[in-house]
């Protein structure tokens, strides 16, 4: 009985071990499928989301290809212009409204009270003699044209053309025999084989001057621009330059012919010019070629190829302040500017005028200085300044005396001087 019995127990646990190891099995099988049922549905949620990025990137593309054809049809704006930088003396100045040579003509344009842009202001109004006899076809209503106005013949050259300047403590000094050292001159007095002296018969001969000028080396404003008389300055190759009338007030520039280098002699052989000369090539605006009376230096109008400075760009006394070059540095500062309209140069002083003119007096054959005339002195001069012939006049002599007078011209004069 007991080994029959111990038999059937092991059958049960052989049975018992049979079956728990078929449970586990199926368990193991239950895990498995689960862990495939898992990475099935991690798979298809990666396919999932690589479709959705697609799509994205499908849907960006579309919309990128959208806008590229919307903005190759929408209306282009204009480039904004260039601004101006705040540093540009120029910006808004200059052109070329001159280029057909027709100039305006500026007989008369004179005023005696205060400046006026575009005007001379003249200390007096008396008139002299000389000037052109007649028009010359250049010469239309109240424009005449440059291009065609014919010029004194000859080419006389001067080997003896000196001039200096130099700086002695505050001043500079200016000395010149009036003759140019960078062109020839015509012949003067006009020929009658010349066709000018149809127009302009001018009799007067070129004689050597002696000339000495003491300008201030730093001139100051006044608080009011001053007259001027007929001599203004003196350019940098030694020539004298007057102001833009004749002694009619008329457009000197326009009616009276000079040479080829634009400059005639008055009646004490004074070499000089009216307007800018031909024979100063296009000189800009950062350019010294001469100083005013008043110490301030003259430049040329030109900006840059094509475009010059006018008139209508300038101050009443035919000037401005910007940068130029000034013995041999860059500095800014007032200066006049000779433009190809009229007035043409100084219109009036900016600074203290250190003289009036006349300056000139004519070298003798014997060396000596000397018109035949006493010069009268500067005082004289200012003493008539915005008077007319025939006014009462005085001023202290240098002992203090009061001298009294009549304003008139001395002899071989263009300026009126108080004349006891």
């Amino acid at each position: 009985m007991h080994r029959k019995g111990f038999a059937l127990l092991e059958i049960v646990m052989v049975i018992g071990i049979m079956a728990l190891l078929a449970g586990g099995g199926f368990y193991v099988s239950h895990l498995q499928n689960q862990k495939s049922a898992v990475e099935a549905g991690q798979n298809a949620i990666q396919q999932a989301q690589d479709a959705a990025k697609q799509a994205t990137a499908a849907s960006q593309a579309e919309q990128n290809a959208i806008d590229q054809i919307a903005s190759s049809t929408a209306p282009q704006s204009a480039p904004a212009p260039e601004a101006a930088t705040p540093t540009d003396p120029f910006a808004g100045l200059g052109g070329n409204k001159y280029a057909d040579g027709i100039l305006p003509l500026g007989d008369y344009k004179y005023v005696t009270s205060g400046p006026k842009k575009g005007y001379i202001y003249l200390c007096n109004a008396n008139t002299g003699g000389g000037g052109a006899q007649t028009n010359g076809s250049w010469i239309t209503g109240n424009t005449w044209n440059v291009n065609k106005k014919i010029s004194v013949r000859g080419a006389v050259s001067w080997p003896g053309a000196s001039i200096t300047i130099a700086e002695y403590g505050s001043s500079r000094v200016i000395t010149t025999n009036d003759l140019p050292k960078n062109h020839t001159m015509g012949i003067f007095p006009v020929q009658a084989s010349d066709p000018a002296y149809q127009i302009d018969r001018n009799p007067n001969s070129i004689k050597l001057q002696s000339i000495s000028l003491t300008l201030p080396l730093h001139p100051a404003a006044s608080l009011t621009p001053n007259c001027i008389g007929g001599e203004v300055g003196v350019m940098t190759n030694g020539v004298m330059l007057f102001n833009g009338f004749d002694a009619l007030f008329r457009d000197a520039a326009a009616h009276e012919v000079q040479d080829s280098c634009d400059a005639h002699p008055q009646e004490s052989g004074e070499y000089h010019y009216h307007s800018l000369s031909a024979c100063f090539k296009n000189p800009d605006v950062s350019s010294v070629i001469g100083f005013a009376f008043d110490g301030f230096p003259i430049t040329g109008s030109a900006i840059s190829p094509g475009r010059y400075l006018t008139t209508s760009d300038l101050d009443e006394c035919h000037g401005m302040t910007s940068p130029l070059t000034l013995d041999g540095k860059t500095v800014t500062i007032y200066h006049y500017v000779m433009t190809k309209d009229f007035p043409y140069s100084v219109s009036c002083f900016h600074g203290t005028p250190a003289v009036h003119g006349p300056t000139a007096a004519p070298v003798s054959a014997t060396g000596n200085s000397g018109s035949g005339a006493p010069q009268p002195p500067q005082i004289a001069i200012d003493a008539c300044a915005k008077k007319f012939t025939g006014n009462p006049c005085s001023f202290a002599s240098p002992q203090g005396n009061t001298i009294s007078g009549t304003c008139n011209f001395p002899p071989g004069q263009t300026s009126l001087a108080c004349i006891p």
